[in-house]
């Protein structure tokens, strides 16, 4: 059976939120303009302004559908691709990283093949049977890494 998730609605969003918006910064202006004729009022009412203009696009980015939000890191993660070839005593990795290769950082660690490039990019590769084996000979070039991982 279906549930129904009730969601609302943009057309009601888009035109509600900034009327109220409007209405207050207008109702602001009116009493500042009311009770002083210095330049007080002006400042009041641009501040005023600034803030519902912050709260509106707040309020706007809590009513977008869920498909428009940003994808969390551990999604991220799983749509990167990468290929392991595994020998009888060897492995080879190949990935694409971004980033210049002086950013390219590659640690084997307890199994753990560590890869840190730029763009703020990082990943763990759980590799398998590698508590015995250490890093060989590495290659970064054209946006691709590939690593020979031997037994120690």
């Amino acid at each position: 059976m279906a549930r129904y998730k009730k969601t609302y609605s943009s057309r009601s969003v888009n035109f509600v939120v900034p009327l109220l918006a409007m209405m207050f910064v207008g109702g602001l202006y009116v009493l500042a303009s009311r009770t002083s004729q210095n330049g007080a009022s002006f400042i009041l009412v641009t501040v005023a302004a600034g803030l519902a203009i912050y709260w509106v696009r707040e309020l706007y980015k809590m009513t977008r559908p869920e498909g428009q939000k940003k994808m969390p890191r551990e999604q991220e993660q799983k749509d990167w691709v990468y290929d392991l070839i595994k020998n009888n005593d060897s492995m080879v990795f190949v990935a694409e990283v971004p980033g210049p290769e002086d950013q390219i950082n590659v640690r084997l660690l307890a199994g753990m093949l560590k890869i840190k490039g730029g763009q703020n990019f990082a990943r763990d590769v759980q590799l398998d049977a590698a508590s015995e084996m250490g890093i060989s000979d590495y290659k970064y070039r054209n946006g691709v890494l590939t690593i020979k991982i031997q037994k120690v």
